[in-house]
């Protein structure tokens, strides 16, 4: 179902900050604007060039999210008249009032005890999409996975690969897709978006969007050659990165910023023979890729809330299991068994040329569209926001070799790579943790200590 994204539409400042403030509480999906600051007309939008997506009515979207709704919507959906002829419950609201005091409530969809959506019917479609038209849907129903993010005079579109159909790239391709993207962004685009200031570089660094998305254009260049293994690409834009991250670019723009990123660029090269002399992540390494990863593995949606302090009380202990890192990995949602920890360090064969070719789809339209830094990703800089997206692929593979021990294997299927990919970016960018301080802080822990170059290397083998 074409159905819920968690919190973003998103693009006017103050609102694209509130929509990345990290909430203490299961994900939502909330519109913290309405329709009547939009744009009378759609801003020009840059697409991603390697995408394509249709919904093929899986029903996933509604059993992974909650849709926090505005009053209008909340009031659109009682005026429909839901009955238990509809399939709606007769003792169940379809709208469940969840946080905010009598005077200033806050509500989402209801959800069934399966955690479904109450709007899902058994077909994986949309009761009210199907009775009332797409339009009648709450915004970021209507919106997912579609995401929109300011790109100085233009809007950059992103997908959120959580959509099992985005990860197989199934359907029609997005470039094809122009009218109805431009009536989602018309919806969503507030007036002077132009306006909204770049991502700083760096911290200590700031250009103007032009020069900002020279930068982006770089790295998305170093991720598109063709002929390396995925993985020596992104050591190649992780190298890219650091020298970028700790130059000065006061006195070089425009064309001379274009030829220095090309120069940089080449001196980062990594030739696939060299990744045999890379160590081991170290000891620390590995702890805090650990904790790193048991935040990606979790299922923080409407079961996992529903559960209280005896859930909390899992996670805990859980927490504490990946903190030693021996005996048994505990499960924390399902398609994952109990697997000892040391089984997901050996080597599982590596990457299948289709692996490689999703996850470097995956980082192409993260990039393209600025789904990794500034607003779109807890408002860090570009090179700060590239370690963490870049961070997602040993993620990923560690999930993917999760996966497959699961199922009493030692290889590394693309199923396992493609299902470890929507698990990952269900939270990237979305989960509270991974924009907190503590999370950001080992990030920087990692990076610092050469530790994500290695994990990189360690996992895919």
């Amino acid at each position: 179902m074409r159905g819920t994204g968690r919190r973003r539409p998103r693009i006017a400042q103050n609102d694209l900050q509130r929509a990345n403030q990290p909430r203490q509480t299961a994900p939502t999906v909330k519109v913290n604007f309405q329709s009547t600051t939009a744009f009378p007309m759609a801003p020009p939008l840059q697409l991603p060039i390697v995408q394509n997506w249709s919904c093929h009515s899986c029903g996933g979207c509604c059993r992974q999210h909650l849709i926090e709704i505005t009053e209008a919507e909340r009031q659109r959906i009682a005026e429909q008249g839901w009955t238990a002829a509809d399939g709606i419950p007769a003792d169940q609201s379809p709208v469940a009032w969840f946080a905010g005091p009598p005077w200033k409530k806050r509500y989402r969809l209801a959800h069934r005890a399966d955690g479904a959506c109450v709007f899902l019917n058994d077909q994986g479609l949309c009761r009210i999409h199907a009775k009332f038209g797409e339009q009648a849907k709450p915004l970021p129903c209507q919106l997912y996975p579609y995401v929109f993010h300011p790109s100085g005079r233009k809007v950059a579109v992103s997908l959120r690969f959580s959509c099992p159909s985005a990860v197989a790239n199934r359907g029609t391709p997005v470039a094809k897709q122009m009218d109805a993207l431009k009536s989602l962004a018309a919806q969503v685009v507030p007036p002077h978006a132009e306006r909204i200031s770049p991502p700083p570089i760096s911290p200590r660094s700031r250009v103007d969007w032009s020069d900002f998305l020279r930068f982006v254009a770089a790295i998305d260049e170093v991720i598109a050659q063709p002929g390396a293994p995925l993985i020596s690409r992104l050591l190649q834009a992780v190298s890219l990165s650091r020298t970028i991250g700790e130059a000065k670019f006061d006195a070089i723009e425009g064309s001379r910023l274009s030829e220095f990123l090309e120069l940089i660029s080449g001196a980062a090269r990594i030739e696939p023979t060299a990744l045999e002399d890379f160590e081991p992540p170290s000891r620390a390494g590995r702890l805090q890729f650990r904790m790193l990863a048991a935040h990606y593995a979790r299922r923080d949606t409407f079961e996992e809330a529903a559960r209280g302090w005896r859930g909390r009380l899992r996670l805990l202990k859980a927490a504490l299991t990946f903190a030693r890192g021996s005996g048994k990995a505990v499960p924390l949602q399902p398609g994952f068994r109990e697997v000892p920890f040391a089984t997901l360090d050996e080597p599982f064969g590596g990457l299948s040329d289709d692996a490689d070719s999703i996850l470097t789809r995956y980082f192409r339209v993260k990039i393209q569209g600025l789904h990794f830094c500034g607003p779109a990703y807890y408002d860090v800089p570009f090179v700060e926001g590239f370690y963490s997206l870049a961070l997602v692929f040993p993620v990923v593979l560690w999930l993917g070799r999760w996966l497959a021990a699961s199922d009493s294997r030692t290889n590394l299927t693309t199923d396992d790579v493609s299902q470890a990919l929507a698990i990952a970016d269900h939270h990237h960018g979305y989960s509270p943790v991974l924009g907190s301080r503590s999370s950001r802080r080992r990030v920087r822990l990692l990076t610092h200590d050469a530790d994500l170059e290695r994990l990189i290397v360690w996992y895919a083998r």
